[in-house]
């Protein structure tokens, strides 16, 4: 028998439904992975194949220009916070929180995607071996490989990691507000001081963000963190 015409609708209205239903997801596969992912495809073909980027000079040139004691202070202090001093002592705080919370999923998020984070800067390093700039003598030098940024690639994986485990929680917004001034400054201290090229300090951001939203949707694809009892769900037809 043919279809009463309430059906098409029926069915469009259970598409709806479902879309309602993962908008969350889908705007974090998108915006959390593949946008960010387009990004460091786009910068890594450009320093693959040796290109100079116009902003990448002008901008660090523009920021020496304006450098003096108290900003140098502010900027080591921030550089130094983004990883040794701050980044690296709050993820392993944090991990260790999760698991004597015994909290294992969420431990797990944290822990794959902090250390994921690390070997795979390492790792993009070794293979770009992109040096670092020159334009001028730094008062914080580095030696090793220029791109991605760890510190802006680390300081990103640690927001994201604490964003998305707040995200169900009252205190989304004023951890997404914190997180985002956090990594801001900490990529800014790198152009700074002259040890980043600003592509470098993007492809870090962008990378840390995609591998921990990767990481996020393949551990909670079906259950938000906390165990709260909420689930991703698809209505039934």
């Amino acid at each position: 028998m043919p279809g009463t015409p309430a059906e098409p609708l029926s069915r469009l209205s259970s598409l709806a439904a479902v879309l309602r239903g993962n908008l969350a997801l889908l705007g974090l596969l998108f915006v959390g992975l593949l946008l960010p992912l387009w990004v460091v495809a786009e910068l890594a073909d450009e320093v693959h194949e040796l290109e100079a980027m116009v902003l990448d000079d002008a901008l660090l040139l523009w920021l020496q220009q304006r450098a003096g004691p108290r900003l140098d202070a502010f900027f080591v202090f921030v550089s130094r916070v983004g990883y040794a001093w701050g980044v690296i002592p709050a993820d392993i705080a944090l991990c260790l929180a999760l698991l004597v919370a015994r909290r294992w999923r969420e431990a797990s998020f944290a822990i794959v995607a902090l250390a994921g984070s690390g070997l795979l800067n390492l790792g993009t390093k070794a293979f770009f071996r992109r040096d670092r700039p020159s334009l001028w003598e730094s008062i914080a030098p580095e030696s090793s490989f220029s791109f991605p940024s760890g510190h802006a690639m680390g300081s990103m994986t640690l927001a994201a990691v604490v964003v998305l485990l707040a995200w169900g929680t009252r205190w989304r917004w004023p951890v997404l507000g914190v997180a985002l001034a956090f990594t801001g400054l900490v990529g800014l201290s790198r152009l700074y001081l002259g040890v980043h090229y600003p592509s470098d300090v993007l492809a870090g951001w962008a990378a840390g963000l995609a591998w921990t939203a990767g990481v996020y949707l393949v551990l909670f694809r079906q259950r938000r963190p906390w165990g709260d009892g909420s689930r991703w769900t698809l209505p039934s037809a």
